[in-house]
């Protein structure tokens, strides 16, 4: 059996998981944005950076990132309702860096099913999916993993209408292979250098997306 694909929650004596849950469930019954950034640590230290401030805040932008979590937990939050109250017109998506333990093929398939779940509530939003991001300063079985699930994020993927995969491995990754710690402080996680650089293209992205469904509400009406 697939684990990624099967919603679970995530355990711990203090609760702190199931308590984030819950307060990102009442913000859906509190706010009602337009873009909407979901899955683990690297959404979730995005909102403590200037450019959340600076270019998503202004956005109309909720945060859904709980540090930690792997394909199963954002199923899980979704199932649960987290989707449920609210009417994006863009999610953006990163996960599956915490499957560790997980084939590439199975991660994967836990991506394209958080997709789908997506989808099934939200028909009418524009899904951005960013790639896994690179880890560890020098090339290693982790990294060469998570580039095995972007591959077949790839070929599951493309193609699907309003779905836009973001590819950002040349862009962390340096001429001699490794990663600066200027962008990847510890190598896993970005520095604000790094977010410029991987979610400067996902903002642009946003207002050509932006765009795009105010022309087709225009065509619609």
């Amino acid at each position: 059996m697939n684990e990624c694909i099967v919603p679970s929650q995530r355990f711990s004596e203090d609760n702190r998981w199931i308590s984030q849950h819950k307060r990102m469930l009442a913000e859906t019954k509190e706010k009602e944005p337009d873009v909407v950034f979901i899955g683990d640590v690297i959404i979730c230290d995005l909102q403590q950076r200037p450019i959340w401030n600076d270019l998503f805040e202004p956005l109309h932008s909720l945060n859904f990132g709980i540090l930690g979590d792997c394909t199963e937990n954002v199923l899980y939050r979704i199932k649960d309702g987290i989707l449920n109250n609210i009417k994006p017109k863009i999610v953006v998506l990163h996960v599956g860096t915490y499957n560790i333990n997980d084939k590439p093929l199975n991660v994967a398939e836990g991506i394209v099913k958080i997709v789908e779940e997506i989808q099934s509530r939200l028909p009418n939003s524009n899904i951005i999916v960013l790639e896994l991001l690179p880890r560890g300063q020098m090339p290693n079985p982790l990294r060469e993993k998570n580039e095995n699930v972007n591959e077949y994020i790839r070929q599951k993927l493309t193609g699907l209408p309003r779905v836009e995969i973001v590819h950002v491995e040349k862009t962390l990754i340096q001429a001699d292979g490794s990663i600066s710690h200027h962008d990847m402080p510890d190598y896993l996680t970005l520095s604000e250098t790094g977010y410029r650089k991987i979610f400067e293209p996902i903002y642009e992205l946003i207002l050509q997306l932006f765009g795009e469904n105010d022309i087709e509400k225009n065509i619609n009406d």
